[in-house]
């Protein structure tokens, strides 16, 4: 029901009282489920929702679908996307996200913050004994079986004491809302918890749906929290307020990327992977285009296994040799620290209230679930019969094992659960079932309650207790659906916490360097990051030329008059070696026609042909293209992304409907081409206009101005070679394939000459295609490198050609040699060194700035 604010109907639907018009349209919830909406009471609404609907109004009621339409849309527009599968192709979905908020009351919210407190101090302690003297294995408070023999335990932490005894920074605790009203604890997670980047970006969206509602509710901000963490870390870390402390990520290609993105920007780090870092003498250093620079705290987001290589998994391509060395030594702060993964496992809740007692000395504030680890024979005897009324989990994580939920089985399904639980008792753990609460969602027509969990995070302060960040990620279970999982097709929530107490309005900035401070700091860029960047500048000019050099090619070749043989030759010889078509194609010498189809044959082959791999066509650019520009996207705005996006997609869709034709049309391929120009010239616009011209966007620069050298040079040596130069159909092709056809025949009108061509096309210091510009740009972007990278890049600046010394009348020079053929050889000769140099710097810069290969000094400082 996509009804305006103003229609007729829709006004008729909404009572004088918004809570009345609430209650007529929503769903109760299923039987055996709290309903979040009405509470314990079997009439009206609970209190907290009576007046979220009280500040939104009549008004606001009959606006809902378009606030929703807003909401997804901003989503979109902000990029906020889960990626469901990690898929290389780049399979990714907006983020889910529904207009409702949950709200938890202050009542709720002292049992919640209780609650949690104590289990992040009990999993800290937990941490420290189980790496230290082992007593809970000693007492057999916790079976050694269940630790010992669990993958995650990593006795090579053993022994290790991390900086202020803070093992758990971050600690994500997994609520449900009992039908009794209580909260219960389901699960918990300690390695890399996530889903503090999409709370914040949940809390920004929700927020600007209902803002009076918002500030009417007294909802309690979430700024604190993130500053308690941040000085926290640095209070423990080995510089203490000076500390450099980045994000380390998996990359691009994880589920949760976008998060990890967010809250680097959100909290000021550095966004890293494991390929930024090296351990040198036991210290992290990152790896930047100025040297080495020291990183003394790293906030992880992967799991254990994947940190080392030299001492966990040894095909990890994510983590960092030695860095549980460096960590050993007391020269990291890593949060959390490397071990937790037996504290995830569903089998440790069953055996916590004897663990808080003894650690602790008081009871658990929350419970947790009742839960049988069924390597113990007494556990596995009681809960058998009980299977019906439970779930069966996995003990150890990517076992291969199933969890299932007893109410789904039928009598043979139990019966196969429990012949495989008495077979292997220590994998399974079963966990009560818990009928999870209902909260209020909106789709588009009525209000329908989904089953909810609510993950909490507990936040360390550096002090020895921690912070509960008031609020939450959501999940939503689909609806008639019973579990609450974002890869199972789950959806997000926003959560509310309200206070009958002032409301904390602290910034994360209050804990951060003054704006002085800040404006006298250079951001340091990474050397994957540069690199990244400077073969996204290469791959853009790469695809620029080879579009423009496709198009010249089938214009020539589906012209009235034959081309020249010169010209096919040159054309030939030209496409051949940007790999417009493959090596075995014949030259359009000896069939123009068939060399035309086997270019548009080769702009974009099907992706899963196995003769793929030898094409480096345009749809191959263009693909490389958006991969280094997915490493960078922190770097790029929404726009320009969106725009590399929809090149590639646009091209390789229209290439795909041109091979499904029996013929080859040239006339579609000749528009594919124009409209991919067209793209790419808004692309080069937001390169050149809109990223920030720091030391990585130089490299960008530099990249670009690389690979027109070398294709403009080698282009215009190929004219000289074949002689399609001195022909007219040849030398508009040369002009147009440097972009210049508009000024050249706007200075020289018809003149089609050398001395008109090498003056424009070579010497022009005007010109941005002409070769002197190219070198003068290139040797201006060294030079400033050479200020405040690395000295050796004032010196590659020097190794360049030098435009000053090239004269017109001495290239325009030319012999005639044994055949009676004109030579140009000043000219070929310029054109052979800009080729060389060219290919000789990007050699230099990869050496000296993206593996450090050829630094001569390293900045190591502590």
């Amino acid at each position: 029901m996509n009804q305006d604010p103003g229609d007729s109907l829709f006004d008729a639907l909404l009572p004088e009282q918004p809570g009345e018009w609430a209650q007529s349209l929503a769903m109760r919830a299923d039987a055996g489920h709290l309903d979040e909406l009405r509470g314990d009471g079997p009439h009206g609404l609970a209190p907290p929702w009576a007046d979220f609907f009280e500040h939104i109004g009549q008004e606001g009621l009959a606006d809902l679908n378009r606030r929703a339409e807003n909401l997804q849309r901003q989503i979109r527009d902000n990029g906020v996307t889960y990626n469901v599968y990690a898929d290389e192709g780049g399979l990714q979905r907006p983020w889910s996200l529904d207009l409702f908020p949950m709200l938890v009351g202050p009542a709720d919210w002292a049992q919640i913050e209780a609650g949690v407190r104590q289990r992040a101090r009990l999993l800290n302690a937990m941490m420290a004994d189980l790496y230290g003297p082992r007593e809970l294995l000693k007492r057999a408070l916790l079976p050694a079986a269940l630790v010992q023999g669990h993958p995650g335990y990593l006795r090579a932490m053993q022994g290790v004491r991390p900086a202020g005894g803070t093992w758990l920074h971050i600690v994500g605790f997994d609520l449900a809302h009992g039908p009794d009203g209580r909260w219960w604890v389901v699960g918990q997670r300690t390695q890399a918890p996530s889903g503090l980047g999409y709370l914040l970006e949940n809390r920004i969206a929700i927020a600007r749906q209902f803002p009076k509602a918002f500030t009417g509710l007294r909802v309690q901000r979430l700024a604190a929290s993130y500053r308690a963490l941040m000085d926290g870390i640095k209070a423990i870390a080995p510089e203490g307020e000076n500390a450099r402390i980045a994000l380390l990520t998996p990359g691009p290609y994880n589920e949760t990327y976008f998060e990890h993105a967010y809250l680097a920007r959100y909290l000021g780090l550095m966004l890293v992977e494991g390929n930024d870092l090296t351990v040198r003498d036991q210290r992290v250093f990152l790896k930047t285009l100025g040297g080495l620079e020291p990183v003394h705290a790293l906030i992880k987001r992967l799991d254990d296994e994947w940190l080392d290589p030299l001492e966990l998994r040894a095909d990890s391509t994510l983590g960092v040799p030695g860095l549980l060395q460096a960590l050993r030594a007391g020269n990291l702060v890593l949060a959390n620290a490397p071990g937790s993964a037996p504290l995830e496992s569903s089998a440790l809740l069953g055996f916590l209230p004897a663990i808080s007692e003894h650690l602790l000395g008081e009871p658990l504030a929350m419970p947790s679930l009742a839960t049988w680890w069924c390597g113990e024979d007494a556990a596995l005897r009681s809960v058998l019969p009980l299977l019906k009324g439970g779930v069966i989990k996995p003990t150890y994580p990517r076992s291969g094992l199933d969890t299932a939920i007893g109410q789904a089985l039928g009598a043979r399904e139990l019966d196969e659960w429990s012949g495989r639980m008495a077979r292997r008792p220590e994998d399974y753990t079963v966990q009560s079932w818990l009928p999870l609460s209902q909260t209020p969602t909106w789709d588009g027509e009525r209000i329908l309650p989904r089953s909810t969990l609510l993950r909490v995070f507990a936040l360390a302060d550096g002090t020895g207790s921690w912070h509960v960040l008031p609020g939450g990620l959501v999940r939503l279970a689909p609806r008639g659906q019973l579990v609450a999982a974002m890869q199972r097709g789950g959806s997000s929530a926003d959560c509310w916490v309200l206070t009958d107490g002032p409301v904390d309005h602290a910034t994360l900035t209050q804990s951060q360097p003054s704006t002085f401070a800040i404006a006298q700091q250079k951001r340091p860029v990474t050397s994957r990051a540069a690199e990244n960047l400077f073969w996204l500048g290469r791959y853009t000019e790469r695809a620029e030329n080879t579009v423009r050099l496709a198009e010249i090619v089938l214009d020539q070749l589906d012209g009235e008059e034959p081309g020249t043989p010169a010209l096919l030759a040159w054309l030939s010889a030209v496409a051949r070696e940007n790999a417009l078509v493959l090596p075995d194609a014949p030259d359009a010498t000896q069939s123009s026609r068939v060399f035309a189809r086997c270019l548009m044959a080769n702009l974009a082959p099907p992706p899963h042909d196995p003769q793929a791999g030898s094409s480096f066509s345009v749809g191959f650019n263009l693909g490389a293209l958006k991969a280094a520009a997915s490493q960078v996207r922190e770097r790029l705005s929404r726009e320009h992304w969106k725009l590399i996006e929809l090149t590639h997609a646009g091209f390789m869709g229209s290439a795909a409907q041109l091979a499904e034709e029996a013929e080859y049309a040239t006339g579609d391929a000749q528009s594919m081409l124009q409209e991919a120009s067209e793209m790419l010239a808004a692309i080069t616009g937001s390169q050149t206009d809109r990223m920030v011209r720091d030391d990585g966007w130089r490299l960008l620069s530099v990249g670009r101005h690389i690979e027109r050298l070398i294709t403009l040079s080698r282009a215009l040596a190929l004219g000289l070679e074949t002689g399609s130069l001195h022909e007219p159909a040849g030398f508009e092709a040369m002009v147009a394939l440097f972009d210049s056809t508009i000024t050249f025949h706007a200075q020289y009108q018809q003149r089609r000459d050398m001395v008109a061509l090498i003056d424009l096309l070579v010497l022009d210091p005007d010109n941005p295609r002409s070769l002197a510009w190219v070198v003068k740009t290139l040797r201006a972007r060294l030079a400033r490198l050479g200020q405040n990278v690395a000295p050796q890049d004032a010196e590659f600046a020097r190794e360049l050609p030098d435009p000053a010394h090239w004269s017109l009348t001495e290239l325009s020079h030319w012999q005639r040699d044994g055949d009676g053929q004109r030579r140009w050889s000043a000219l070929a000769s310029v054109l052979a060194d800009c080729e060389i140099a060219a290919m000789d710097l990007s050699e230099a810069i990869a050496r000296l700035h993206f593996s450090h290969a050829d630094r001569r000094s390293q900045s190591l400082s502590a």
